[in-house]
């Protein structure tokens, strides 16, 4: 039963990507379901297992987390396999009593077919996109495709900048109007400056650290990073400043970096982190740094420059996607997606770091704190699910013909699944119903 404005909601935010993993995606869930939950609704949230964590966990609060026994296919993400996520999707789903289905990231597997059981049970569907694809490259056509399919039956999509709802609304074919611009935020009392590294401190220490933290794939611009690093180790600027790098992170071109710091003799001036916990990302990477570097070739949004800035970093970064609408140019350096330019603006950065013409730590913290509250983005979200609430849910014959115009071919395929997957449903409903779960009981984190 759908219901009015200002209730409370039984919601299930549902992603591959989730501790103990790091990452943009990853922290977004876990600060929405608190919030969601601070707000009065009961929040859950679905993700495949991580190594040994698998079942039912308990985090912060009482947030409860499924990890559901379903192998991770690529890059941490399941196989897109639509129906044989039915089953298990539905058994949550159905005994948790879930109103609103909340899938997270185009790169998310799981979240799509979520949306798509959420669509067969008659449940609010909503579909938050943290990315940007361009449509000419075989990977980007094969994504877009399937997002298509994926929200031909959505209700809702909320993007995390205007630039990438634009791209949304191309990719996908969803209505302008049925999409919402609800931007990221910072946990700011986790992310705190380091005040012992002030510029004062610069010419007595005679480095100047640069940090990079972000997946080591291709589309984060590591490929630039590994070039321009050999390049800035060679400088030596005033009062005998050198520069030293911390890359945090871990992916398919680590090897890049690995290569380089063997090729240049570079094992004393770079230091590779790994993948850290989200935890541990203030303390291990940006309170041992002075400058933020982010070189990706194509971002919604970019929390990891947030988070730099809240702990009072100097920020360089490319100029590409929703970027530019997250910070303004005081708070950081925008440089073109190439080496000579990403060059020039470490160049100039690190020399107002060293003659602190630079806002001071505590503006750059305010500046966050003031504008990207966690509380704000589940007010925001919020308003989109009371929207959702009140209104009639389409028909089984629309969800169809809705699928049917996808495409000529797959149109009709995708529709013919979908019908198929509804009828297995009664199936499972008449030969294996569900107790519902009326556990309301917080419990600790285990």
């Amino acid at each position: 039963m759908r219901r009015g404005q200002g209730r409370h909601y039984r919601i299930a935010l549902v992603s591959d990507f989730f501790y103990p993993n790091s990452g943009g995606v990853e922290s977004h869930l876990f600060q929405l379901a608190q919030c969601l939950m601070e707000r009065g609704h009961r929040v859950i949230i679905i993700t495949h297992f991580y190594g040994a964590r698998i079942g039912l966990r308990f985090m912060t609060h009482g947030l409860k987390v499924y990890y559901l026994p379903i192998q991770p296919f690529y890059n941490k993400s399941v196989l897109p396999t639509i129906v044989g996520s039915v089953p298990v999707l539905r058994r949550v789903l159905v005994s948790e009593q879930i109103e609103i289905v909340h899938g997270h990231s185009a790169f998310s597997t799981l979240g799509h077919e979520a949306i798509f059981t959420g669509a067969l049970l008659d449940q609010s569907t909503v579909f938050t996109d943290h990315s940007l694809f361009g449509f000419a490259d075989v990977s980007a056509v094969v994504t877009n495709t399937f997002l298509k399919f994926s929200l031909a039956n959505v209700d809702h999509c909320i993007c995390v900048s205007h630039t990438g709802k634009e791209n949304t609304v191309l990719r996908s074919g969803v209505p302008r109007k049925c999409v919402s611009v609800i931007p990221n935020a910072v946990d700011t009392q986790v992310f705190q400056p380091e005040y012992s590294r002030d510029p004062g401190r610069i010419r007595d220490s005679k480095k100047v650290v640069i940090a990079i933290g972000s997946r080591l794939v291709y589309r984060k611009g590591i490929d630039l990073i590994a070039a321009i690093i050999p390049r800035l180790s060679e400088m030596t600027f005033a009062h005998g400043v050198t520069v030293d790098f911390l890359v945090g992170g871990d992916g398919p071109k680590r090897i890049l970096f690995e290569e380089m710091i063997e090729a240049h003799d570079l094992q004393s001036r770079v230091t590779m982190l790994g993948e850290l916990p989200h935890a541990q990302i203030r303390d291990e990477l940006l309170a041992r740094a002075d400058v933020f570097l982010n070189a990706s070739l194509t971002e919604a949004f970019c929390m990891a420059i947030l988070e730099a800035v809240s702990c009072g970093l100097t920020v360089v970064s490319t100029k590409v996607g929703g970027i530019p609408e997250v910070l303004p140019e005081k708070f950081i350096y925008f440089v073109g997606p190439d080496v000579l330019s990403l060059e020039t603006g470490l160049v100039q950065a690190i020399k107002d770091v060293i003659n602190d013409r630079r806002p001071t730590k505590q503006a750059c913290h305010e500046f966050v704190s003031r504008a990207y509250n966690w509380r704000d983005v589940a007010e925001r979200t919020e308003i989109v699910y009371d929207r959702l609430m009140r209104e009639k849910p389409a028909t089984l014959a629309r969800k169809v013909r809705n699928l049917w115009e996808t495409g000529r071919v797959a149109g009709p395929l995708m529709a013919m699944l979908f019908l198929f997957c509804h009828y297995w449903i009664m199936l499972l409903d008449r030969v294996y119903p569900i107790k519902l779960n009326k556990e309301t009981t917080k419990r600790p984190y285990l």
